[in-house]
């Protein structure tokens, strides 16, 4: 495969082709989330539950089999069958390290790195290197492994010191590796002060460019990679990357064309987003790569419908132009996923009763609704107008702040109990069985989404 590298406002071959990259995440693999594979609160809390209820045989088994299974040939092979070129790689930082030896490096962690490029290019597809999850968290959510809603990376040193560590560490074994197309150093950064990413990715950028010179660093912004004025001239060899997730795909109770949450989107509302978003990379005239986006999809046809025509009016204006872009995600439990494990595997069975409660809560963020619980929010919400109306919480203000604790932290981390209880006497055999009803064999795929990409990558 080509090396990759920027050529102004564009990523080149070798041969000076212009390559966009067109592809998926593979969210939930190496970094775990609650939505993707059904567990309720964070990935530490749900592995913690798990070893304990299924012992350590059980748990390592249960694990090496959904590592190997989650994402294996047939997968890759599936990709590249819709015409896709590209996986982005999101990976959970404690593969590589643990939190009580800092700065010792397991190798098992990049074995499953390594796997996973292999698979990849033996089907034409390049990956990009995704450090999803940083030791301290470098958000505010569950998708950066935090039980918490503080980011306490951006607050201490040592938590920076491991992560240049760890990126010397993995440039250094890619740096000769043209099928890996770049890395993603840190995923939706939210430094609450701006004051602290800004010197961290300067720093960054100069630890990967003494071992590696070659790939292309993809820079997310800040605020969860939608805002770059924390950048002043770009970085050599660098793609900065925007998150573009429409809101009539993700809010509850949508639809497009047509109004969400009092404002109306149609197709220029969604083009302007874009622009917007994308203005530092316009300017500044290095590529654009969108590096998350996507509807949610929630079972009830005439939305999901219109959540496809959103997605194909997201792909035509990429394509004008001329942006990469890695849709979220690749496999699931039903949610979002081209592919998703079946309503009645094994697994998805064990975790019904969990499932139901964790919408009746709302416990989840992502697809997550408040619909149950309403008049428990209410309350609070109106006391937080009425005593604290200049409160106003990064990222995102007061409600999403409430939203958060109440339902994502307060309800989800004892839902991890009942989690774990439906695990009660699964033997380690059992274990491996269950972690096996994620095989793309075992699978289902969406097919009018998988129809979508295909008919955009073939031109029709």
């Amino acid at each position: 495969m080509e090396w990759i590298s920027v050529s102004g406002d564009r990523l080149a071959g070798e041969s000076g082709r212009t390559v966009v990259l067109a592809g998926v995440g593979l969210g939930g693999w190496m970094n775990m989330e609650n939505f993707i594979t059904g567990y309720p609160a964070t990935e530490s809390l749900q592995r913690a539950a798990l070893r304990r209820v299924l012992g350590q045989e059980g748990y390592e088994r249960f694990f090496r089999r959904f590592l190997t299974d989650f994402f294996d040939a047939d997968d890759a092979r599936h990709l590249a069958s819709l015409g896709l070129n590209s996986v982005r790689v999101p990976f959970n930082y404690r593969h590589f390290e643990d939190d009580d030896r800092p700065f010792v490096l397991k190798e098992e962690g990049f074995a499953w790195l390594d796997r996973v490029i292999g698979l990849c290019a033996d089907a034409g597809l390049y990956t990009i290197l995704d450090l999803h999850a940083v030791p301290g968290r470098q958000n505010q959510h569950w998708h950066s492994d935090n039980p918490t809603h503080w980011a306490e990376f951006w607050n201490q040193r040592h938590y920076q010191d491991r992560v240049v560590h760890l990126w010397e560490a993995i440039a250094d074994r890619y740096k000769d590796r043209p099928e890996v197309a770049g890395y993603n150093p840190v995923n939706e950064p939210a430094d609450s002060s701006g004051a602290v990413i800004g010197p961290f990715y300067e720093r960054l950028e100069q630890a990967i460019r003494a071992v590696d010179d070659r790939h292309v660093l993809f820079l997310d912004g800040n605020r969860y990679s939608t805002d770059f004025s924390i950048f002043g001239d770009p970085f050599p060899n660098t793609v900065y990357t925007a998150h573009d997730y429409a809101l009539p795909g993700i809010a509850a109770g949508s639809s497009y064309p047509g109004v969400t949450r009092g404002e109306h989107f149609d197709r220029s509302v969604v083009e302007q987003t874009f622009l917007r978003r994308t203005e530092f990379m316009r300017r500044t005239g290095t590529p654009v790569w969108i590096g998350e986006f996507g509807p949610v999809y929630d079972g009830d046809p005439e939305r999901d419908r219109s959540r496809l025509r959103l997605l194909r009016d997201q792909l035509e204006i990429y394509r004008e132009h001329g942006a990469s872009w890695s849709l979220w995600t690749y496999k699931d439990i039903g949610l979002q996923g081209l592919v998703y494990a079946r309503p009645d595997s094994a697994y998805v069975r064990r975790i019904a009763p969990v499932l139901e409660k964790k919408k009746r809560l709302g416990a989840d963020s992502w697809g997550g609704s408040d619909e149950h619980v309403r008049h428990l929010l209410e309350p609070i919400e109106e006391l937080f107008d009425k005593e604290f109306p200049h409160f106003d919480p990064f990222p995102w203000g007061r409600k999403p702040w409430i939203q958060t604790l109440v339902r994502n932290i307060m309800f989800a981390e004892p839902l991890v109990g009942d989690f774990a209880r439906c695990f009660e006497g699964v033997t380690p055999d059992e274990a491996e069985e269950l972690a096996g009803c994620f095989a793309f064999a075992a699978c289902e795929r969406r097919g009018p989404l998988n129809d979508v990409l295909r008919e955009h990558m073939s031109g029709d």
